[in-house]
């Protein structure tokens, strides 16, 4: 899977950069067009990509399985960005009606995953990178207010949710778990900003979180998934801060935490496109 996550980024972010210097902003890949192996046999990208189906389960297991499959193949971006997410293709690949389907897909764009088209189309969510500068600031932002907000405002409640966390990031790290350490990282972050009491940040970050998830798979992508300890420990200083209701401290040490992943993340795109490619905002008008 680490090599078929690196060749669709490789692949992808070169193509999106081909189209946005021109001007004619995110580029909608057609995967389906490329073939690959599998077993000997020529068969389309979109076969290759998983051979799960659902035959015989209920229909809201059925739901449950279309989701999970999806969700991992969209941030694992093996399903790219701007791809056609065909119905009946679809129901075909899971060996399920359309209904199912269609479920999993509304659940899917409820976390920003998958886009619907005016022409009800459904796709992969597309990857702007032409925002990414101003995504990264809000996100900086809401590191800092969340968490200079804990140290604050936190009870004890707070630290023990925190702290189990943080226990289930540092397993998932061991494991060189991607995907887990994406939805634990979340979580605890939002454990964070929720012991700050204001659910006003807390649903902006929330949103944030989930819109960079798949920027977080290139940032793991960029250890091969196994992440430096260091950066373990710079939770478990942030949680200290926190424990000992340090604001000042609190607030440094997480604009360092989002400024080693923000810088992670650039150096990773620009090493795949070419060092000489600006990551900023003026590359599409």
């Amino acid at each position: 899977m680490k090599r078929t996550v690196a060749h669709s980024v490789d692949r992808l972010t070169g193509r999106w950069y081909e189209r946005l210097l021109q001007g004619d902003g995110v580029m909608v890949v057609d995967a389906d067009s490329k073939k690959t192996t599998k077993g000997g046999k020529r068969v389309t990208s979109a076969s290759a990509r998983s051979s799960v189906t659902a035959p015989g389960r209920s229909r809201g297991s059925g739901v449950q399985t279309v989701y999970d499959a999806l969700k991992h193949d969209i941030l694992e971006m093996t399903i790219p960005p701007g791809e056609p997410l065909d119905e009946t293709r679809l129901s075909r690949r899971f060996a399920m009606s359309r209904t199912p389907i269609r479920e999993a897909l509304v659940r899917l764009a409820a976390e920003g995953l998958v886009t619907t088209l005016p022409n009800r189309n459904t796709i992969a969510a597309a990857i702007d990178f032409s925002t990414l500068p101003v995504y990264f600031d809000a996100l900086t932002l809401m590191y800092r207010v969340t968490t200079r907000l804990a140290a604050l405002r936190r009870t004890e409640v707070d630290l023990v949710e925190i702290r189990a966390l943080q226990d289930a990031f540092a397993k998932s790290v061991d494991r060189a778990d991607a995907l887990a350490m994406i939805a634990v990282n979340r979580d605890f972050h939002l454990a964070i900003a929720r012991a700050g009491r204001n659910r006003y940040y807390a649903d902006l970050f929330r949103r944030l979180l989930d819109e960079g998830r798949r920027l977080l798979r290139l940032y793991y992508s960029s250890y091969e998934d196994h992440l430096p300890r260091r950066f373990v420990d710079e939770h478990d200083a942030i949680i200290e801060a926190i424990v000992h209701k340090d604001a000042d401290l609190a607030d440094r040490l997480s604009t360092e935490h989002a400024g080693q992943v923000v810088h992670q993340i650039q150096s990773f795109l620009a090493s795949g496109i070419g060092a000489d490619l600006a990551l900023g905002a003026e590359i599409v008008k």
